[in-house]
């Protein structure tokens, strides 16, 4: 075989391999940016963006207008946490524990501190029963997705990926945060009286942990 023929075959052979070059990732999203300015050609979704336009306008009062008393709540959880969901809840999805919006007005008996929820722990007398035990979350971790999902007005289908879905959730609870827990002074709490509008994901019928949109110290 001549040189020159030897040269002509190894051409060959590379021609293949660069033309699967132009598919490596680097070089496909370096073109996709080229052509659409940006990867997917679409602005980034900012949850903060999204959750300070309707905390206050929407979420907020949504939550008060519709929140059941705990003392109707609590007790058609315990005893068909279906049927409860059904008659006083949203379900976010197929599958997804009921949200509950709440409020109610009992005596604190405990802050634990200890937690990362930091629960404060509520009693809360009820007509010819026991009182309701439940929790109220203060953080510094507030977790979960029960006002997301329980204010009803928030979908799926409404973001363009889980990981927007979810940062919506945990921008909700950054303001639950900064604008409602901060605001109460958890060292004073034991034995006093507050009232909460909030919302709880029934992950447990026997537990019940109330993330608040509004928190005060009535005595």
């Amino acid at each position: 075989m001549t040189l020159l023929l030897r040269y002509a075959l190894a051409g060959l052979l590379v021609l293949p391999v660069l033309s699967a070059c132009s598919r490596v990732p680097g070089v496909y999203v370096y073109e996709a940016q080229q052509a659409g300015g940006q990867t997917g050609g679409a602005s980034a979704f900012d949850a903060k963006t999204y959750v300070d336009g309707i905390w206050t306008s929407k979420i907020v009062p949504t939550v008060h207008d519709h929140a059941v008393d705990i003392t109707t709540v609590a007790p058609a959880v315990a005893k068909d946490v279906n049927a409860a969901g059904k008659q006083y809840g949203h379900q976010a999805g197929t599958g997804s524990p009921y949200a509950f919006l709440v409020k109610g007005t009992g005596k604190v008996v405990k802050v634990d501190t200890s937690a990362p929820t930091g629960p404060v722990t509520v009693e809360i007398a009820q007509d010819g029963g026991q009182p309701i035990t439940l929790y109220v979350a203060t953080g510094p971790v507030i977790a979960g997705t029960a006002i997301r999902d329980g204010v009803g007005f928030i979908s799926f289908g409404d973001f363009t990926n889980q990981i927007d879905y979810a940062n919506v959730a945990n921008q909700i609870n950054n303001r639950v945060k900064t604008d409602v827990v901060a605001q109460v002074d958890r060292a004073g709490l034991v034995d006093k009286t507050i009232s909460f509008y909030g919302a709880f994901s029934a992950l447990s019928p026997t537990q019940i942990m109330v993330v608040p949109t509004e928190l005060q110290v009535t005595s």
